[in-house]
């Protein structure tokens, strides 16, 4: 999975057009949002998503890989101790969502050390 930002400088007009091109290449949005003028989108072919959006002159799409993660939601608490894990280990996180699964789906530096600060588990 990719995490796709793109800007979005007009909002409700940038994310239709976004939509729109997306959606003619056949490409689903499985989560993501937009917060002042960008919007970040978890799609699962990240080069596929770009070349759509750069062919429809939607320019400066960064494509990132991401880790998806199960997250107890209902549970007090459960985001912050995530959190301090990837801190222990000293993974730079970009941001972060939620998919439409309720999982965590978290931009990062390094993928792999996510993964691995994420599978120790426990607290920090």
């Amino acid at each position: 999975m990719f995490d796709i930002e793109v800007p979005a400088p007009d909002g409700a007009s940038s994310l239709a057009r976004i939509g729109r091109v997306l959606g003619d290449a056949g490409i689903g949005l499985e989560g993501g949002g937009m917060w002042s003028g960008v919007a970040h989108y978890l799609v699962e072919d990240g080069a596929a998503a770009e070349n759509a959006l750069t062919a429809a002159g939607i320019g400066s799409v960064r494509v990132s890989g991401v880790v998806v993660a199960e997250l107890e939601a209902d549970v007090p608490g459960a985001l912050g101790r995530m959190m301090r894990r990837l801190s222990a280990a000293d993974v730079r996180l970009h941001g972060q969502y939620s998919d439409h699964r309720n999982r965590k789906v978290l931009i990062v530096e390094d993928v792999d050390a996510t993964r691995a600060a994420l599978e120790a588990g426990g607290e920090p």
